[in-house]
């Protein structure tokens, strides 16, 4: 990849800033499941939770590759605080960037950039995580205003959120087509969230259930025209498969970091286990792999930006990079030894956090499911 000046200042920049910001956090954050308020302003202060954000509403205005650098970087220290960008980055911005009103980009999207509120993407429920097609929560309009019931899961920043975009049933006879979206605020009555979910990995974020009973949502808070829910969430998660598949990238080149790092350092039968040839075939496969996954990546953002379709592209690099970013961990701890196993080593979180990549935002089956029908066709 053969990024351009802006590109390499970036990557800088968010070098300097993970550096400076995520030394010691992300195991902190690990322990404790929660991010600190200082950290979500200070990336919204450098723009990292608003990179494609227009600059009129509060964002960097910039291109889908620095997205992507963004991404990369944060996510090769801390997957956790690249799950918190992402979320905001894509799955909140996304629907109302593009398909929201004036009006409604004003008085959320402009906040949301500036990291004045936090959002939340509420599609997944109890009986339809990968069937996205199977939501329950339904939205009945009544005169002015719709109301709201139902119940979402695993949705990043439930707790902390001060809105959320909602996808909810307006018509069940017209199945996917009957859906809707619907920005929806936490502190709006009968808007309520359950307990923080105890994670395997990404503690650092805070995720659990929202629930809606009987929550009154004005006509205008709906985004785009009843029927559309279903349009809005997959034209939003195509897209955001970019910045996942970047995170997926940067915790595969994280793990292969710290691989690299502990086997120059440690001795085993009298010299360094980089020495050894079974290592550096080990490391070789790793590092073809990454860079294998970061040309996908790379070359799914630069499509992005020319206005391409990356149906196709977002998939292949959102399921390589889960994939290989899991297998790279896993090769990572076994260098490691017993020390991969306990928690002074990052490799431990590391591993633990790689497993989320292949599950959210679209399985890598369903990424599968994806490629295949285009290529089948």
């Amino acid at each position: 990849m053969l990024f351009k000046k802006e590109h390499i200042l970036l990557q800088k920049a968010v070098r300097d800033f993970v550096k400076k910001e995520l030394d010691t956090l992300p195991a902190e954050m690990d322990k404790t499941g929660v991010m600190p308020r200082e950290l979500m302003d200070k990336l919204a202060r450098y723009k990292f939770i608003s990179t494609i954000v227009p600059k009129e509403y509060g964002g960097a205005g910039a291109d889908y590759v620095s997205y992507a650098i963004v991404m990369e970087e944060i996510s090769r220290k801390c997957c956790s605080t690249g799950t918190f960008v992402t979320a905001g980055s894509s799955l909140v911005a996304l629907p109302i960037m593009n398909f929201g009103t004036d009006a409604q980009k004003e008085k959320y999207l402009k906040p949301l950039a500036l990291g004045e509120q936090i959002g939340a993407f509420a599609l997944t429920e109890p009986g339809a995580g990968s069937d996205a097609g199977a939501q329950q929560a339904e939205a009945v309009l009544d005169g002015d205003n719709y109301i709201l019931n139902g119940r979402k899961c695993f949705i990043t920043n439930a707790p902390i959120c001060d809105f959320a975009i909602v996808i909810a049933m307006t018509d069940k006879s017209k199945g996917v087509r009957g859906t809707s979206a619907f920005i929806v605020e936490s502190s709006w009555e009968g808007f309520s969230h359950g307990a923080h979910e105890d994670k395997m990995g990404i503690r650092g974020t805070e995720t659990s259930d929202l629930v809606f009973q009987n929550v009154v949502v004005p006509k205008e808070n709906l985004i785009g025209k009843e029927g559309m829910g279903f349009k809005i969430a997959m034209n939003t998660l195509e897209a955001g498969r970019i910045g996942v598949a970047a995170q997926a990238l940067g915790v595969a080149q994280g793990a292969l970091d710290e691989a690299i790092k502990y086997t120059k350092q440690r001795i085993q039968f009298g010299k360094t286990l980089s020495k050894f040839q079974n290592t550096q075939f080990t490391i070789a496969d790793m590092e073809t792999k990454v860079c294998a996954a970061r040309l996908l990546v790379y070359d799914t953002a630069e499509k992005k930006d020319a206005h391409m379709k990356i149906e196709k592209e977002g998939s292949m690099a959102k399921y390589y990079a889960a994939e290989v970013a899991n297998e790279v961990a896993y090769k990572a701890l076994q260098l490691h030894g017993g020390y991969g196993y306990i928690k002074d080593y990052p490799i431990e979180r590391m591993y633990r956090d790689a497993r989320i990549l292949s599950i959210y935002e679209g399985t890598s089956q369903v990424q599968q499911m994806v490629i295949a029908a285009s290529v089948l066709r």
